[in-house]
């Protein structure tokens, strides 16, 4: 894919399906999710991603995409995720959103 992913801090690197990988399979270790789901899970980003002919995106907006799918497969791994990618600062932020996962588990 060439796609460019604009940071935060407003700078642009390529897209990468390793470093996606790396951070869902983090997410998920020790988990009950395979490697196959995680693969799974990346090819599915990627086909959204592809779809929308885009060649720039934000990366908030490839963490959405990550964290939409993981909150389905598996709400350990999408809180593991969540952590990193809304970079929370206490154990408030934590609270949050396990809250808002058992108000809207499959949302």
């Amino acid at each position: 894919m060439q796609v460019l992913i604009i940071k935060n801090s407003g700078t642009r690197e390529p897209y990468s399906r390793e470093k996606l990988h790396t951070g869902i399979s983090s997410a998920c270790a020790k988990t009950m999710v395979t490697a196959e789901e995680v693969d799974n899970l990346v090819d599915s980003v990627e086909s959204e991603l592809a779809s929308w002919g885009k060649r720039e995106l934000h990366s908030s907006t490839l963490g959405d995409l990550a964290l939409a799918r993981l909150k389905n497969l598996n709400h350990v791994a999408y809180v593991r995720f969540a952590s990193v990618y809304k970079q929370f600062q206490s154990i408030d932020d934590f609270i949050a959103e396990l809250r808002s996962l058992t108000v809207n588990p499959g949302a």
